[in-house]
């Protein structure tokens, strides 16, 4: 599922193989949500790997945040993790077959940050819920959460401005293993959680951050 970035959807698609297709949906608007799945259920039955990922910044300070920008950030961060899990989750559980969910969380949801309010508490928030929905949707349906650290990404080096090499020195003295991910390694994280070996881990949080969060 996607919503603005078309081309890129198509273009993970073309990368990742010819049985899968794409769905554009905001998360932040219930009743989308609640079509999309239904289509989705019609056209491939229940899903057996849910993987909650979008997520978006509007950063200001508290005193200057709008009334939209909280709730944009809530909308899509929190409440679609629970619209569109809260459409699939019923046919997966009645499926007869195990299944698992990942919710995709950011590490200020367990430090916070100046100018973020939103953005925090939205990821705080996630990762109570996955507790709560990990209790209620045992033993079918496992439910983790995966806390990615700094991971080398075009948005990473732009908005940390890392191509100077100050920036860059300055964000690797936070983090004891000295470098940046690199996004093969949480992809390799979020396949542990949604494969075998994690089969016995439920409402738990994964945080891949080379140490930098330990405290």
């Amino acid at each position: 599922m996607y919503r603005s970035d078309e081309d890129g959807a198509h273009e993970a698609v073309r990368e990742l193989g010819p049985s899968l297709s794409t769905v554009r949906v905001d998360l932040a608007d219930g009743t989308s949500v609640v079509e999309a799945a239904e289509a989705v259920l019609t056209e491939c039955g229940p899903p057996t790997v849910l993987v909650n990922n979008a997520g978006t910044n509007v950063d200001r300070p508290f005193l200057e945040m709008s009334h939209d920008d909280w709730r944009r950030v809530i909308d899509t961060n929190l409440s679609g993790v629970f619209y569109l899990t809260r459409a699939l989750a019923p046919a997966m559980v009645a499926s007869g077959t195990d299944a698992t969910i990942v919710n995709v969380g950011a590490t200020t949801g367990i430090r916070p940050r100046r100018n973020g309010a939103n953005y925090c508490a939205s990821k705080a928030g996630l990762l109570h819920l996955t507790k709560c929905l990990a209790l209620e949707l045992a033993p079918r349906v496992r439910v983790n959460c995966l806390i990615p650290g700094n991971t080398e990404t075009d948005e990473l080096v732009e908005r940390f401005n890392l191509n100077d090499p100050d920036a860059r020195r300055a964000m690797l003295d936070e983090i004891p293993q000295r470098r940046i991910a690199a996004p093969e390694e949480m992809a390799n994280a979020l396949e542990f959680l949604v494969g075998p070996n994690s089969a016995y881990m439920t409402g738990q949080k994964l945080v891949v951050d080379g140490g930098q969060f330990m405290w």
